[in-house]
């Protein structure tokens, strides 16, 4: 089955088919760093995290592009309220970003650009813009003409005739027509700037990406991502400039994740329930919380409580105890018993399912259905008296091979697997039970429940699972 992709330009899935064949370019707006990122700010960091996983996973190499803006007016106003510069507020917070993408089981992009590490591509494709007539400078500030492209409005589907502009956009009396939007902004005294054909000032928030984009990826994306509220005016502006300057498309299929809510209720400062994830994690491992986030299509909203929190532990735990039991059973089995030829089909037949779902516009919530059929599969296959190390490592594969993709299995020192001390103890209470000392093998027992790990007596031999 091939991949398809929900394309927001479209409005439908469409058939996934790269500029390149074996090569995917795939750009993520990423944070303005003035401060810890919320958790709705993780969806996007763990979904699109997912993507690039399953794309690799399917033979792509993927260029992976996640940008930081590290200059902007919330991050002059923050920088001021701290007594600090702005790039000393960036570079606190965007190791404050790396921290929390590591801890929520993200991988590292492949390249995390700045902007302030942008400016010349910037200015140049500023300059290039006003030299074709889309752009014009007013007072140091510069401004797209947007009544120059009259797709405007394609990305987000509006009506723009018929937007308040005044409500929407700032208004602005150096603007020829309310819907232009800035793409250099002069500066304002003890501002940090950069000398420009314009005078000294700064990028607005559009252009960045844009040239970002250009510089690291070429003319056209394969993929742009970000959250649903950056359609308009964000993702709809970097298309005017991009499309304006180039004559090509800025991306071939766009994804926009939809919103979190906490306890049923959108978030927001104002509302005092805006949670980030290092608070999150607090309480809840990174594979609950990632759990949460892909229990549901990345284009539907989710909700996290308390509640979802919980189920995400459980059900993230069953996971674990199934691949740990998979593992202790292989330790005790012989090679020589021969594997179970039509157990081969059904796993495979299973990595068949996941794919298809994962195809079907990345539903990763069916996906993990497919999974717990495995898990439900292998811990009927546990109960069997002779096992052999061909098919459980084969259940191991193909737990692996999903966890790759979705990330949601906690480290194997994190799991609860026999350590030496507990493995001696388990020893000791077997001696112990064989001399009929009960009072010392239940002392053991309830030494072992106190540090989470649960025994089970079967007759392959006693089997643990962590509570």
């Amino acid at each position: 089955m091939t991949l398809r992709i929900y394309n927001s330009l479209t409005r439908q899935a469409e058939p996934f088919v790269p500029l390149h064949p074996d090569r995917v370019n795939m750009y993520v707006c990423g944070p303005t760093v003035y401060g810890y990122i919320h958790i709705g700010n993780a969806r996007p960091v763990i979904f699109f995290d997912v993507v690039r996983r399953y794309l690799e996973s399917i033979g792509y190499d993927v260029n992976y592009i996640v940008n930081f803006t590290d200059v902007d007016d919330k991050m002059i106003r923050k920088a001021n309220e701290l007594g600090i510069t702005v790039p000393e507020l960036a570079e606190t917070f965007i190791q404050a970003f790396n921290e929390d993408r590591e801890a929520l089981g993200a991988r590292p992009a492949s390249l995390n650009p700045r902007v302030t590490e942008s400016m010349p591509e910037i200015i140049r494709f500023i300059q290039e813009l006003v030299d074709k007539g889309v752009a014009y400078e007013n007072g140091g500030d510069v401004y797209y003409r947007t009544s120059k492209f009259p797709a405007y409005g394609k990305l987000s589907h509006k009506n723009l005739a018929e937007l308040q502009y005044g409500i929407r956009i700032e208004v602005d009396e150096r603007k020829e027509a309310p819907q232009d939007f800035v793409l250099w902004k002069a500066a304002k005294p003890g501002e940090i700037s950069w000398p420009s054909p314009w005078g000294d000032g700064r990028p607005g928030w559009h252009i960045e990406c844009s040239a970002m984009a250009l510089k690291y990826a070429g003319e056209t994306l394969d993929i742009h991502g970000g959250g649903h509220d950056l359609q308009f005016p964000h993702h709809e502006c970097e298309i005017a400039q991009s499309e304006a300057l180039t004559g090509q498309p800025l991306a071939r299929y766009w994804m926009h994740n939809g919103f979190v809510n906490l306890d049923n209720e959108k978030m927001s400062k104002s509302l005092g329930n805006v949670v980030n994830p290092r608070e999150l994690l607090q309480r809840a491992s990174a594979q609950s919380i990632r759990y949460v986030m892909l229990t549901a299509h990345y284009r539907s909203p989710i909700n996290f409580s308390d509640e979802t929190i919980r189920q995400g532990e459980n059900s993230v735990q069953r996971l674990a105890n199934c691949r740990d039991n998979l593992k202790h059973r292989l330790a005790s089995v012989s090679d020589r018993v021969t594997g179970d030829p039509d157990l081969a089909v059904r796993l495979s037949a299973l990595q068949e399912e996941f794919r298809a779902k994962m195809n079907d516009d990345f539903n990763t919530a069916d996906a993990i259905t497919v999974w717990f059929q495995a898990v439900s599969e292998a811990n009927a296959y546990l109960q069997r008296e002779v096992a052999s190390a061909e098919d459980l490592n084969a259940y191991l594969c193909l737990f692996a091979s999903f966890d790759d993709v979705l990330g949601l299995l906690p480290p194997e020192a994190e799991a609860g697997l026999l350590d030496d001390e507990v493995d001696g103890l388990i020893a000791e209470r077997t001696e112990a039970r064989k001399r009929r000392d009960f009072a010392r093998a239940d002392e053991i027992r309830d030494l072992l429940a106190a540090q989470g790990i649960l025994l089970e007596d079967t007759p392959q031999g006693i089997r643990w699972r962590r509570k």
